[in-house]
């Protein structure tokens, strides 16, 4: 068995150096001088094992055994119905669609931007002429140890670009949505996108996976954002893929001076996903929220890592994480706060809460800080715990059924997380995708 996954590994290895090679003959020779170091990268780290330190509790060999294929052009294959089953605000938002890893025109709305703010496929700015595309362009997704971005940086055809000039903001949100297609073979897309939101600039970003399809794809994205100084930026990222898909998201934040930088994160589908969020924290006075829920049910395996790096001093961070995980899902949470000796008046805070469902869903946590500083204020903390049966009990002795009461103090559980996104109506909807993954019969034992 070992033996025919390794001959698995090393045919899926030279798949991508076919396909590495490939891409190189299309890509101006600007970017090939950035991506060819980031594929030599890759091909020396190869895939990464459970012996690493930062890959302990996931298992990513499902990834590595299979052989997966470049996208299909599948052309205008949506309806208007399939398109609105996936928008999750009341209010207008414009949207930007990508079906199988390609810009689809046909169904984005990029006209009409306000004055100073540019929306732009990321395929049609990679020839280096413009500025802001050539200065931050894979300068803030650091490859050098970690395999999955060097494999995106090495691969990537296509994204979007968002550039907000000085003072300017986009009024309403900006809904990135990522559509998987059905596949006669298992395909990989790696989404390139690019943020530079300058001094005083405005946005807020939804990054959206879905999929029309219960197949095997396999999912590489990876956000670059440039926050100016006291620029407002937020960024949601909602995984919903198929029930076999791999999600491997990075998202890398690089934050100039008095900025605030959001990040809330739900991942509620998929078969294994893994959420990276880096923020670097580079200007006096910045402040940085990273907030986020996994919902795991079945088989699912969510891992979530977390970097926040304190390079200058005044700043302030908070992480905020809970996860709800049913049946045998397994959950991980590995959070790692950096102050820099050059970080004083840091003031940091990460914890992680988790609930289970089941005694046999599973959750590895391991919240870390490595304080270089010595006038800081940092703390981490996780717990680990069942649904109080004293909290149903109490909603059972006023007439709520079991069921009920079980939902209720679930809700509650996670609504701390959903507070904390401002954003008008994503509250609601989460919560309604929450309560849609609860089992419909009673999973625990009854309370008398």
């Amino acid at each position: 068995m070992i033996v025919v996954e390794q001959d698995q590994r090393t045919n899926n290895l030279t798949n991508l150096e076919s396909l590495v090679q490939q891409r190189s003959l299309l890509v101006p020779s600007w970017l090939a001088a950035r991506c060819e170091p980031a594929a030599a990268r890759f091909f020396e780290l190869g895939f990464p094992t459970m012996q690493q330190e930062n890959w302990r509790f996931t298992n990513v060999e499902s990834i590595a055994t299979t052989q997966f294929g470049r996208f299909n052009d599948l052309g205008s294959c949506l309806t208007a119905d399939q398109l609105d089953q996936f928008s999750l605000l009341p209010i207008p938002a414009r949207r930007i669609v990508f079906i199988n890893g390609r810009f689809a025109r046909e169904y984005s709305t990029t006209a009409g931007l306000p004055e100073g703010v540019r929306i732009i496929p990321l395929s049609e700015v990679m020839d280096g002429e413009d500025e802001a595309v050539r200065q931050h362009l894979t300068r803030h997704a650091a490859y050098e140890n970690d395999p999955f971005i060097a494999l995106n940086t090495a691969l990537f055809e296509d994204g979007v670009f968002i550039h907000v000039s000085r003072h300017a903001s986009v009024p309403e949100p900006i809904h990135l949505l990522n559509v998987a297609m059905p596949s006669d073979d298992p395909i990989m897309t790696h989404p390139r996108n690019l943020v530079v939101c300058e001094e005083g600039g405005e946005l807020t970003l939804i990054e959206h996976g879905v999929a029309l399809t219960d197949g095997v794809y396999f999912a590489n994205p990876v956000t670059e954002i440039m926050a100016g100084a006291n620029a407002r930026v937020n960024h949601y990222f909602i995984e919903e893929e198929s029930p076999n898909a791999f999600n491997v998201s990075s998202l890398a934040v690089h934050q100039q001076r008095d900025s605030r930088v959001e990040s809330h994160t739900a991942l509620l589908g998929g078969a294994l996903v893994r959420n990276n969020i880096q923020p670097l924290l580079n200007g006096e006075g910045c402040d940085c929220l990273i907030n986020g829920v996994y919902i795991g049910t079945e088989t699912q395996h969510l891992d979530n890592f977390m970097f926040v790096e304190h390079a200058k001093p005044h700043c302030n961070s908070r992480q905020f994480y809970k996860g709800i995980l049913d049946h045998r899902s397994h959950g991980v949470f590995s959070g790692r706060i950096y102050v820099a000796k050059t970080a004083q008046k840091t003031d940091a805070k990460q914890t992680n809460a988790n609930l289970l469902l089941s005694d046999n869903a599973q959750i590895d946590t391991k919240p870390q800080l490595e304080i270089y500083a010595d006038d800081v204020k940092c703390t981490h903390g996780a717990t680990v715990g069942q649904i109080d049966k004293d909290s149903v009990f109490y909603l059972r002795s006023r007439g709520i059924s079991q069921q009920a009461a079980r939902a209720m103090v679930i809700y509650a559980f996670a609504c701390e997380s959903f507070e904390r996104m401002h954003l008008p109506g994503i509250r609601d909807t989460l919560g309604r995708k929450l309560l849609a993954k609860l089992p419909r019969e009673e999973s625990l034992e009854s309370i008398p």
